[in-house]
Parts: C-alpha cells; sequence; structure tokens
C-alpha cells in the first residue's frame, strides 16, 4: 500500500541531531490501520521517495502520528531545512524478523 503525506521537518537534538518529516495526524492514522501486523516494536517499515531519492527506514510513533527519520544524504541532495513543508511516498514493506 502506498501513501503520500506532506509535513514539516522537525529536528531533534541530541547527542547527535537527527531530521525528521513529521507525518499528520490523518496520515499516520491511515498508516497506522493498513500497516497492522507490519510493526514491529511500533516501527513500520517503509521505502520512500522524495523528489529523485528512494531509501528504506522506519516510522516512528510519537504523540499518536508517526516521524519519518530523513537521512543526511537525502535532505542535503534536495536541501532540505527545518520547519520546511515536504512531500514523500510511502510504501508499506514488511521486514518483521
Amino acid at each position: 500500500m502506498e501513501f503520500t503525506c506532506t509535513g514539516p521537518v522537525i529536528e531533534w537534538r541530541g547527542p547527535a541531531p537527527f531530521w525528521f518529516l513529521d507525518i499528520p495526524t490523518e496520515e499516520s492514522e491511515d498508516i497506522k490501520e493498513a500497516a497492522r501486523g507490519l510493526e514491529y516494536w511500533g516501527q513500520v517499515a517503509v521505502e520512500v521517495r522524495i523528489g529523485a531519492s528512494v531509501f528504506s527506514t522506519a516510522l516512528f510513533p510519537k504523540d499518536g502520528r508517526y516521524l519519518l527519520p530523513l537521512r543526511d544524504a537525502v535532505r542535503q541532495e534536495a536541501g532540505i531545512e527545518p520547519g520546511d513543508e515536504v512531500t514523500a511516498s510511502l510504501r508499506l514493506a514488511d521486514r518483521r524478523p
């Protein structure tokens, strides 16, 4: 199943900074419903397309929605900065052990 979503990019400052696409609540609910049985520790494996870049990752649950981690190479290539609105296409993947 495939989803397209647009949301803001947020930065989490920990020991190392991480950048995430904050997936809106409505799309997160749709993904959660479609991913029943595919979750692993609350995470959902996805294939992602942002612009010309395609990569694999897992969505992280956070406060009733999902966060999509953005790889440095992808965001640098696309010129993505915190606060930007970014559109991503997501395809659910089954990577459970």
